[in-house]
């Protein structure tokens, strides 16, 4: 038991002593692994740029134009009034038909101007009765005094009363006529072709030729007019452009809100003075309205073409950005980072921008992702969306 007891004994140290070398060794393996991962610096993080779609500036000939404000007008607009007094008996036509002229609209009661009128027709007959008589006397008078039985001033009171009686009868044609323009006025037919507004009276009521409201508006819309006007600085093109062709001035009416060129027409008036309060030139042109896109009180862009700019430089609409210092376009360089480049623009068309300054041909321009941008950002060219074709399942 005793020798048993001591080499138990003397083992037990060697155990204590291996067992704490073990956790040195390995609290050193760990201090060291500590230290290599601490001063191994982490990698850099990987540059992403802005993702923005950029175009290049573009060489092209491009339509000179200038553009104003204009409103629509019909070419011609009448208000129909009565020329005569009377009851409205009929009213012919529907609130916002379309009429020929000469088409009967309105009538008014005829009885009171056919009856005028037949009494200037029986006035005529009983004076050309009287006249008749007349000449009958003349003649036995002029026969009577051949043989001195008479007096020359019988024969001569004679001959007065018969131009007396002449002139009353003309007297009569001309009641007589105007008797029958009355009774032609109580049929009212269109002076103009066009469309027909709201009617202001209705059958039944009295009406005068002094009523100011009148009884019915057409205005022609086709063809129809639109009235714009340009800054007395464009004065010197448009008249340049219009003497320079025999032929009118092409011009567009442009629709303020979605840009869409509502009808193409010619220009018909330029202006023979410019508004020395306003500083600008009026203009009138006249246009095709078949499908009446245009309406009268309508406003819309009026854009005249006065020639064509070759090598005109040219970019999306889009691209042009404006801030409190004017126009710009973010312009994308060769180490990707873009900058703000002022720019002047001579004219919009057709969704694209004529650039007057501030690019060249060929510059990389911004056109879409602009509102994440600053001077100097680095930018990545967005991924064509190209839709992800699907598959059906495959059949067991």
């Amino acid at each position: 038991m005793n020798d048993m007891d001591s080499t138990t004994t003397a083992h037990r140290p060697r155990s204590r002593w291996f067992t704490i070398v073990l956790v040195l060794v390995v609290v050193l393996i760990a201090f060291g692994a500590w230290r290599h991962f601490k001063t191994v610096p982490p990698p850099p993080p990987v540059a992403t740029g802005v993702p923005v779609t950029t175009v290049k500036v573009a060489s092209e000939s491009v339509p000179i134009a200038r553009t104003g404000v204009g409103t629509v007008l019909p070419v011609a607009g009448v208000t129909v009034h009565t020329r005569v007094d009377g009851q409205l008996d009929s009213v012919e036509f529907k609130e916002g038909q379309d009429v020929k002229a000469g088409q009967v609209l309105v009538r008014i009661d005829p009885r009171t101007y056919q009856a005028q009128l037949d009494q200037y027709v029986a006035q005529k007959a009983k004076d050309e009765a009287t006249l008749a008589n007349a000449r009958a006397d003349l003649t036995r008078y002029g026969e009577l005094i051949k043989e001195d039985a008479t007096t020359r001033q019988t024969l001569d009171t004679q001959q007065a009363l018969v131009n007396q009686l002449q002139a009353t009868v003309k007297s009569d044609d001309a009641q007589i006529h105007m008797a029958q323009v009355q009774l032609g006025y109580t049929t009212i037919a269109a002076p103009i072709s066009g469309r027909i507004g709201a009617r202001l009276v209705d059958p039944g009521n009295i009406v005068h030729a002094a009523d100011t409201n009148g009884l019915l508006v057409i205005n022609q819309i086709d063809p129809i007019a639109v009235q714009f006007t340009l800054p007395e600085s464009s004065f010197q093109a448009v008249n340049k452009a219009l003497n320079s062709t025999h032929d009118p001035l092409a011009v567009q009416a442009i629709d303020r809100a979605t840009r869409e060129v509502l009808a193409e027409g010619k220009l018909v008036l330029l202006n023979n003075q410019i508004d020395v309060n306003t500083g600008t030139i009026s203009i009138k042109a006249h246009f095709p309205n078949n499908e009446h896109k245009l309406w009268p009180g309508q406003s819309v862009d009026a854009r005249v073409v006065l020639g064509e700019r070759s090598d005109a430089l040219t970019v999306p609409s889009a691209v042009v950005q404006r801030n409190q210092e004017g126009f710009f376009a973010w312009v994308v360089g060769s180490d990707e980072k873009v900058k703000a480049q002022p720019v002047t623009v001579a004219d919009t068309v057709g969704g694209k921008s004529v650039i007057e300054s501030g690019l060249a041909a060929g510059d990389r321009v911004v056109v879409d992702g602009q509102y994440r941008l600053t001077p100097g950002s680095l930018v990545s060219e967005k991924a064509p969306n190209v839709p992800v074709a699907t598959t059906a399942p495959a059949k067991p």
